[in-house]
């Protein structure tokens, strides 16, 4: 097999070109003028960033893919799911309300931001798959009603994958509420007792009466459950919570099951900007100072080849003083140590998500690096 090729550009301007030009010449040089946008619905994966997290990439990327769409005749629309977890992006109401708070709106972007699993998280298409870990994925319905899809990422590190690149931005972050719980979980839901105020809200929306009320606070039965996740977004209290009990090494492999499944037949184009690599995800209320200094852009066709890119590109890059990897980091195993990711988050391995996505035909580990 042939190397994929991923086109790279730095981060360095000057009198004649600035960085949104740059962008634009980066997705030209990657090709994405060979896919046909004539009237197509393109969706436009991005992560809009957690309220009180300024590490998210900057609208003015997002206008320029979303401009370089219509140029091409598309369709666009930003686009994510909703979370799991409390915060500021659980509900599409919320979620829209903090996408424009970090900039994401029409007037900036140009485009309009489409929530893809809908109000409550429970909007999904069932992709089959049937891959060692999913069967059916469970991904948001617009994000599969769209005819193209391009991510736009930001490559930073993370506390369960080692890094979140491409194949986070949309494996993860285009599974709907079950979908995120299938990923996340080997089991079912809990409920913390103390903030459960008995108002059956859950009992209501299951379908399959697996929530009871013995003592006035929510019992799951786990034998009935089906981990669709309905009741952890309809609880008003956020007393029902997912478990985060599955392996670390499997919750990358089923995060790359999903992004086979939204990527697999239908044209993709993948961008990821490799600055403010802060040690943890945008999925926080707050982010770190970054780890290492800014390197790029990258652009490519291949998911797989475009992380292992991007996390090579980080390995070749010198610490930055004062942040979490310089401040008394003595403990740190040999094998860590030129290692951002694992330094950040020891118990992680970010290769497994790089040689599954190779090993199940998602694309390709080897990759040729074309400077534009």
């Amino acid at each position: 097999m042939e190397p994929s090729k991923v086109y790279f550009t730095n981060m360095r301007t000057n009198s004649n070109i600035n960085l949104p030009q740059k962008l634009k010449k980066l997705m030209k040089a990657a090709g994405i003028e060979q896919i046909d946008f004539a009237d197509k619905f393109t969706a436009i994966k991005i992560h809009f960033g957690e309220p009180g997290n300024l590490a998210y990439l900057r609208p003015n990327y997002a206008k320029v893919v979303v401009d370089m769409v219509k140029e091409l005749g598309g369709k666009p629309f930003l686009t994510d799911c909703n979370t799991l977890y409390v915060g500021g992006r659980k509900n599409a109401l919320d979620h829209m309300d903090s996408a424009y708070v970090n900039g994401f709106n029409p007037f900036a972007t140009g485009c309009h931001v489409i929530i893809a699993d809908g109000l409550k998280g429970t909007d999904e298409a069932v992709v089959p798959v049937n891959l060692q870990y999913i069967k059916e994925a469970k991904v948001g319905r617009a994000l599969m009603d769209a005819d193209v899809l391009i991510s736009l990422s930001h490559f930073k590190g993370h506390e369960s994958t080692g890094f979140g690149g491409t194949m986070k931005n949309i494996g993860m972050g285009g599974g709907s509420r079950a979908g995120k719980m299938e990923q996340h979980s080997a089991g079912k839901p809990g409920v913390k007792l103390d903030k459960c105020v008995g108002c059956r809200q859950c009992a209501k929306i299951c379908a399959h009466g697996a929530i009871s009320f013995p003592e006035k606070k929510a019992v799951i039965d786990a034998n009935k459950c089906v981990g669709c996740g309905r009741c952890v977004g309809i609880c008003p209290k956020d007393a029902i919570h997912t478990m985060w009990d599955e392996a670390l090494d499997v919750l990358s492999k089923k995060m790359v099951e999903y992004t086979y499944a939204i990527c697999h037949g239908r044209p993709c184009f993948h961008i990821s900007l490799v600055i403010d690599v802060a040690p943890c995800c945008d999925c926080h209320a707050e982010n770190d100072a970054p780890v290492v200094p800014d390197v790029g852009m990258f652009a490519s066709f291949d998911p797989v080849a475009l992380d292992h890119a991007c996390a090579d590109a980080v390995l070749r890059q010198p610490l930055l003083p004062n942040t979490c990897l310089t401040d008394g980091h003595a403990h740190i195993h040999e094998e860590q140590e030129h290692d951002p990711f694992k330094m950040a988050h020891p118990d992680t391995n970010w290769m497994t998500q790089v040689e599954y996505g190779h090993e199940i035909g998602l694309g390709n580990k080897e990759y040729e690096l074309i400077t534009v």
